[in-house]
């Protein structure tokens, strides 16, 4: 019998994922996401059990003005999906999406990679 946890290297894992989602934003609209993530998406994430690990700008151009990194933690691929559907699914979600989006769409396209830890990687958290 599993119970998603398994002892490796002496360290406890688990059937946690990272999501590493990279944002590539519309010209002029980096500084809109930026808002609406730290105005509410934070928060509608927390309220759909997903984690916020960390959120990052770009120093140097060209990235720093057109692409938003961020890497969320769900305790398992198929919770990370369930999340997901509910937060797009989400009625506030909707409607600050559309409010943030009254004068043109924020992002071009995203790219979602989902991850594992290394058995070597030092434990996040």
């Amino acid at each position: 019998m599993t119970t998603g946890k398994e002892e490796r290297g002496g360290m406890a894992s688990s059937t946690t994922v990272y999501e590493l989602r990279i944002y590539h934003v519309v010209p002029g609209k980096m500084e809109d996401l930026v808002a609406r993530f730290r105005d509410h998406t934070m928060k509608l994430f927390t309220a759909h059990g997903i984690a916020s690990v960390a959120y990052w700008t770009a120093l140097d151009e060209p990235v720093k003005s057109s692409t938003f990194f961020y890497i969320l933690e769900h305790p398992s691929l198929e919770a990370a999906r369930a999340n997901w559907k509910a937060f797009q699914d989400d009625p506030e979600w909707k409607r600050v999406k559309a409010k943030s989006e009254e004068n043109g769409k924020l992002v071009e396209k995203v790219d979602s990679t989902f991850l594992t830890l290394t058995d070597f990687s030092p434990r996040l958290g």
